[in-house]
């Protein structure tokens, strides 16, 4: 029993010896331990939050994924700084998502006579981690004084109805298109493979994208039986292009070759065909400020993203 004791205190001695000879109290990760998470940074609710500490082979360095810059393979982490401006603007008092969400620091249109025409982009960062709410973040411009909060949007909207409003909530590598002015469809929406249907009857700035399945595709798909004898269906669906509404079947279609045009080759008709496929919904976001006015200048202007805080989540000038 008492050899038992003596090796046990040996292992413990060992252990402590080789902690000392490699930093001891004094290593980097000796500061770092679990902490709780703020609900902001997540979206809500509360997180156990870990220090993920990386290393790189042939290298000491040890770091936590944050907002800040690391300043080489020995230095402490730094803050990145506060950018300046002409005139003497201030950033304002930074936010946690400084860094993780971003502008393109870019107006196109800026001052246009339409406000459907003006538009800024978001993005989210592949290092935010976690999906970020950004419904009732504001965007100001210091130079004029315009103020106007993000509005909630419809992830997947419906043709003809009022679509109901939920929060925009952006994933890491995502973005959102922000228009000054109104929605086309009266929502702001997500991207969807079916979405360029919207096209056909109304006016987007910037367009939409065209990536609708192909009609000869869908015919092949939903025909049903016999389509391989209709012929006639399967060439006039070869001249068709993407995202074209079947508003009018062609003379000599047949029952079931119109019946396919009218159900699937639209908006809603597509969305129930593929609202469940792996690739549906797209990384954009369209958000509509919903202004019947500009609100960018087309010069000296300063434009800034405040989060729910009013903490300054980015700031560019022109």
């Amino acid at each position: 029993m008492e050899h038992d004791a003596w090796f046990f205190i040996g292992v413990f001695v060992f252990i402590f010896l080789i902690w000392i000879s490699t930093g001891g109290p004094l290593h980097p990760i000796s500061f770092t331990g679990p902490k709780l998470a703020l609900p902001q940074e997540l979206g809500g609710g509360t997180y156990l939050q870990f220090p993920r500490a990386p290393f790189t082979i042939g290298h000491s360095s040890v770091y936590l994924n944050s907002s800040s810059n690391y300043s080489g393979n020995s230095g402490p982490r730094t803050t990145l700084p506060v950018p300046t401006f002409v005139g003497g603007s201030l950033f304002g008092t930074p936010s946690i998502y400084r860094d993780l969400v971003y502008m393109n620091h870019s107006v196109s249109g800026a001052g246009s006579q339409n406000p459907g025409n003006e538009y800024l982009q978001i993005s989210i960062g592949q290092n935010a981690g976690v999906p970020v709410d950004i419904s009732e973040w504001r965007l100001s411009s210091d130079a004029s004084g315009n103020s106007v909060a993000i509005p909630k949007g419809t992830e997947v909207p419906t043709s003809g109805v009022v679509n109901a409003a939920q929060d925009i909530v952006l994933a890491p590598g995502t973005r959102a298109i922000i228009i000054s002015g109104q929605s086309p469809i009266g929502a702001s929406f997500r991207e969807n493979k079916c979405i360029g249907y919207f096209g056909n009857f109304q006016t987007f700035y910037p367009s939409l994208p065209l990536n609708c399945p192909a009609p000869s595709d869908e015919l092949s798909s939903f025909y049903g039986p016999n389509y391989i004898r209709d012929s006639f269906c399967i060439d006039y669906m070869n001249t068709l292009p993407r995202c074209q509404a079947a508003l009018t079947p062609p003379l000599g279609a047949s029952n079931a070759c119109q019946n396919f045009m009218l159900k699937y080759l639209n908006y809603n008709g597509c969305v129930d065909a593929h609202k469940n496929d792996a690739d549906f919904l797209g990384n954009t976001w369209h958000i509509y400020l919903g202004r019947t006015n500009s609100m960018w200048r087309t010069k000296n202007e300063l434009v800034k993203l405040l989060d729910v805080n009013g903490k300054t989540v980015d700031a560019f000038s022109y």
